[in-house]
């Protein structure tokens, strides 16, 4: 898993979608160990040696106690915790998503995309959609107090964080994946307009 995601975090970061050594990735692997991407990384050369493990608590853990992961882990172990299903988290910062943001308050509307049915369960371009917009905050304790209260509207395994980024998370690597690009395209498409 390490080497792939690897792999698509360098791909992401071609798209534009992590610059400045922004955003960051996490898995669970089959032991169930937590690993999160390494903070301040530059993503155009990230490796599968740039993961670190961290508990449940998003403390560095084995040969990286001692070593801080992002503040922002604390948002992949809400989504762990709140979405047992899940098992990969990616954090983009594409640039239509944050621009989106800008222009709607507390949720993102779409309807009449094919590609909407990119998100799990949705099954017709006729189906309308919500994605949650997420006030940002630089405490975790707010940003995750914000995300419980959104917690019912949270539908389609993504959300977004004003002015900041998305978040997106599946059951695999390719779930999250296209989660991810799903949520890029819908916001490139409505911003465009």
């Amino acid at each position: 898993m390490k080497a792939i995601l690897a792999e698509l975090i360098r791909k992401l970061n071609q798209r534009g979608w992590s610059p400045a050594t922004s955003t960051n990735y996490s898995f669970i692997d089959d032991n169930n160990q937590y690993w999160v991407s390494r903070s301040g990384v530059d993503k155009s050369s990230f490796t599968e040696h740039d993961f670190m493990t961290i508990d449940t608590s998003g403390v560095g853990i084995g040969s990286f106690h001692g070593v801080k992961p992002s503040d922002e882990t604390q948002i992949h172990l809400w989504i762990y915790k709140n979405f047992p299903d899940t098992k990969v988290v990616l954090h983009s910062h594409g640039k239509y998503p944050v621009l989106i943001s800008q222009f709607n308050e507390n949720f993102f509307e779409v309807q009449g995309y094919e590609l909407q049915k990119g998100f799990k369960g949705c099954k017709s371009h006729l189906e309308l959609i919500q994605i949650p917009i997420i006030d940002n905050s630089q405490e975790m304790h707010t940003l995750c107090a914000a995300l419980d209260a959104q917690r019912n509207s949270i539908g389609h395994h993504c959300f977004i964080i004003a002015g900041h980024g998305t978040y997106a998370w599946g059951a695999s690597l390719f779930e999250a994946q296209r989660h991810l690009e799903t949520l890029d395209y819908l916001c490139e498409c409505e911003f465009l307009l």
